[in-house]
């Protein structure tokens, strides 16, 4: 996360609350709280939730912060923008009888879970809450995509992955609110726990 004393403040918590949205809708969908019918007002929701993570992840971006900002641009775009458009399509498909085959989006969720696997050891050096969110992530995303591939069809896989997303949410919203809190008051308010790989004084970069 950035958010150096003087310049451009922390935009992480914004993201973090835009990725919560996204998590606990997803939730609801998956787990059956709601119908398919919320596809479209989902939708909507999600496209907000792009504009939040595109200017958090070009800020992180700017402050030097590799890791936090490629995810929160890759989120911004695939997980937002594109699933938020993607659900509208799927609703007036759906009332319109247009036939397509939605096996691709699995496809294209695929690399977003092997690279979000394979970055997550750089969230070793964040607090141990935002790891969580992204242990979180590494279980629910991979589920989501051999779903949406028709390769993983047990009646387990969409509750399964909106429970994960929902322990994403909760994590998202514990991590924004310690960042807020703990920068507004300068102390622990909240705790966000120790980053599993401590910083060394010669790190140029932030993870």
């Amino acid at each position: 996360m950035s958010g150096h004393k003087y310049g451009w403040a922390n935009p992480g918590p914004a993201g973090l609350v835009a990725l919560a949205m996204a998590c606990f809708t997803f939730y609801a969908l998956l787990t059956g709280k709601v119908d398919g019918t919320c596809m479209a007002l989902m939708g909507i929701w999600l496209l907000g939730g792009f504009v939040i993570q595109i200017v958090v992840g070009v800020m992180e971006l700017l402050e030097g912060n590799t890791t936090g900002g490629n995810v929160f641009t890759f989120f911004s775009a695939f997980f937002m923008l594109v699933t938020g458009l993607e659900m509208i399509l799927k609703y007036f498909a759906s009332i319109n009888g247009w036939a397509m085959d939605a096996r691709i989006d699995g496809w294209a969720w695929l690399p977003l879970a092997i690279s979000l696997f394979i970055w997550t050891p750089a969230y070793f050096k964040s607090p141990l809450s935002l790891l969580c969110v992204v242990l979180a992530l590494d279980v629910a995303v991979p589920i989501v995509a051999f779903k949406d591939m028709a390769v993983l069809t047990a009646p387990w896989a969409g509750p399964t992955a909106g429970t994960f997303l929902l322990i994403a949410g909760i994590f998202g919203l514990w991590t924004a609110a310690g960042i807020v809190l703990n920068t507004a008051y300068g102390r622990a308010v909240l705790p966000l726990g120790a980053p599993l790989v401590k910083e060394t004084p010669s790190a140029s970069a932030h993870g």
